[in-house]
């Protein structure tokens, strides 16, 4: 599929997109006669995990990690020790995106509360 395409189902921009091809996170697996990058569903798939590592704050390196212990593993035939070892980065994460869910949670708690506290404020009197 085309970027556009990427882009309507990863619900990331155009520019955000090539932004991480030019840092390596995710390369089309293809390019058309025409030049136009080319995607696939694995594609999407890293897309999506990136995206939804942006907002807990994860770093572009962390990513990039995750990313390579994750290929590494889908790609099976490793020794026992080094497939416990990218289990166990794998957890790291798991832990850090846990840990930022719930900051994430108590912020929101805090700005619900705010929200009502403020239409309560615009309520006429009863």
């Amino acid at each position: 599929m085309q970027i556009g395409e990427v882009a309507a189902r990863t619900e990331l921009s155009l520019r955000t997109i090539r932004h991480y091809e030019e840092t390596g996170l995710v390369t089309p697996s293809a390019r058309s006669q025409g030049g136009f990058r080319l995607y696939t569903e694995a594609d999407v798939a890293r897309l999506t995990v990136v995206r939804r590592m942006k907002p807990l704050g994860f770093t572009l390196d962390q990513m990039r990690d995750l990313l390579d212990a994750t290929d590494r593993l889908d790609a099976g035939n490793l020794p026992a020790s080094e497939r416990d070892a990218l289990l166990e980065r794998i957890r790291g994460y798991e832990r850090d995106a846990t840990e930022q869910v719930e900051k994430l949670r108590t912020q929101l708690a805090r700005a619900e509360e705010f929200a009502t506290t403020l239409r309560a404020r615009l309520s006429p009197a009863s």
